[in-house]
């Protein structure tokens, strides 16, 4: 497809050269913001249908975006996504499916192949990839790539006083406030301090928000959500509702607040004229359950959708203006970037595993029956029937989840969205089970990822977790000695 589309456009440029009109070549590429925010499930949205949340400013950018209606977290949990983001690749390739998982410096990592096609590189907030401490420094070598700006924490949920290191200083510093609206202005400074410059510049803001704790949002945003106005959805059970409207509350003003600060990235984008000519993206690592299917609050992991299926949004008004489109082809982890770099028309590196699916946007089609991948090797802290290894496809239409015992769960989204009717047993479905299983095997066979059950890949990648289930971490960054630096083990 990129072939194809270079092919096109040098054929256009030869015919205007020929009439006397060729346009003057681009000085640069597209700028690149990406928003990732943290925990922000697909439904919690105005434009999603969510009959609570406020979200004004991301309903607008939703109606001018190419918006992924059925896009999936590869894993949904934190570090294994920001690991498959980084790299383009799945994390049974990587061995990075637990969090707080060290990525190794081998990566080529996503900072150094933006660099590599002429960007600059910009990092701020969350990182959540080093594996030394929660707190811990992260030098230059650990980074991925991203050297040009950084002001970065590799985790921290004190939203309102959160750490961060800037540049190559070890001296710990912290976020003035409220993280997400200093992190927001440190954004826009650096935006505005990028004009004059003769390289496009590729910015991550990763926020902490909405991931808990919920009860640490700001009160002025709590407010607009009493508690006997929230109305949950019907795959919560009633003796949770209690308990889910109090994190509920702090989960929307979370969101209404990280909202309030996209929009104010959007209007300097505007203020500085770059809007047309920035690639701009709106998404999440994964969800979170919030009592659905009587899984805690807080939770994710699980391959339900309130945990697997994220907000997807790529607006580009270079490319298609600011009208926008529902996609229905899905989306995981990692074919964003190849999708990204196929819009932009630059080449995908060789050690991606993701799809290019950059040809449903450029030439408005949707790819019928398209499936993707998403899993968890090990889950940990869920508890119940859902705490169980998985490996699991995303039609357009169905979600269908295999466990080590077999098919496992089958709904159809459609007409079942809140996926309370699990049809993997029904015989009227038979058929539909067999045809995604054997989707489901054929991607598996080209990542080369047998499912085996967790302690094989914990053994394969020399992983030892902690008594919770996950890699052990600190907040004073240290490594603690019981904790390997990532290393592939025998296979």
């Amino acid at each position: 497809m990129r072939q194809r589309l270079s092919f096109l456009y040098t054929g256009i440029f030869l015919m205007l050269f020929a009439m006397g009109c060729a346009p003057e070549p681009e000085e640069k590429l597209p700028n690149i913001v990406y928003i990732l925010a943290d925990q922000w499930r697909a439904s919690a949205l105005g434009y999603a249908g969510d009959p609570n949340v406020k979200t004004p400013h991301l309903d607008r950018l939703a109606s001018e975006s190419f918006n992924f209606r059925n896009a999936v977290s590869v894993i949904p949990v934190c570090t294994p996504y920001r690991a498959s983001l980084i790299t383009g690749r799945y994390p049974t390739t990587t061995g990075m499916f637990l969090n707080d998982a060290h990525l190794p410096q081998s990566e080529y990592g996503l900072g150094q192949v933006l660099s590599d096609r002429g960007y600059s590189t910009a990092y701020i907030g969350k990182w959540h990839l080093d594996g030394h401490g929660r707190h811990a420094f992260i030098p230059p070598a650990r980074r991925q790539g991203f050297l040009d700006y950084w002001k970065v924490g590799n985790c921290d949920h004190n939203y309102n006083h959160s750490h961060y290191y800037a540049g190559e200083s070890d001296e710990k510093l912290h976020w003035e406030g409220y993280d997400v609206f200093a992190q927001t202005k440190d954004a826009q400074q650096y935006i505005q301090d990028q004009q004059g410059s003769d390289k496009p510049f590729a910015l991550i803001i990763s926020y902490g928000t909405p991931h808990f704790p919920h009860h640490t949002a700001p009160e002025e945003f709590k407010e607009r959500y009493p508690l006997d106005q929230i109305i949950l959805p019907a795959n919560v059970p009633e003796s949770m509702a209690e308990e889910v409207k109090l994190e509920a509350q702090g989960y929307y003003a979370h969101c209404e607040a990280l909202d309030q600060s996209i929009g104010d990235l959007l209007a300097t984008l505007e203020e500085l004229g770059i809007s047309d000519n920035t690639l701009f993206v709106f998404t999440s690592d994964h969800g979170e359950m919030l009592g659905s299917h009587g899984v805690r609050p807080k939770a994710k992991q699980v391959a339900l959708a309130e945990s697997a299926r994220i907000p997807m949004l790529i607006r580009y008004p270079a490319l298609h203006g600011t009208s926008g489109r529902v996609v229905e082809t899905p989306i995981t982890t990692p074919d964003i970037f190849p999708t990204i770099f196929g819009l932009l028309g630059l080449s995908v590196p060789d050690t991606y595993e993701g799809d290019d699916l950059s040809q449903v946007l450029t030439d408005d089609i949707e790819v019928e029956d398209h499936a993707v991948l998403y899993m968890h090797p090990s889950p940990w802290g869920v508890g119940g029937e859902y705490e169980r290894a998985y490996r699991a496809v995303k039609t357009s239409q169905y979600t269908y989840v295999r466990s080590l015992d077999g098919p496992w769960l089958l709904f159809d989204d459609n007409q079942d969205p809140l996926q309370m009717k699990n049809l993997v047993s029904d015989p009227e479905y038979a058929a539909v089970v067999d045809r995604l299983d054997g989707r489901l095997w054929r991607l598996l066979g080209k990542i080369g990822d047998e499912f085996h059950p967790a302690q094989w890949y914990l053994d394969r990648w020399n992983l030892k977790p902690g008594s919770h289930g996950s890699i052990p971490y600190d907040n004073e960054g240290t490594l603690p000695p019981q904790i390997p630096t990532l290393t592939k083990g025998a296979s």
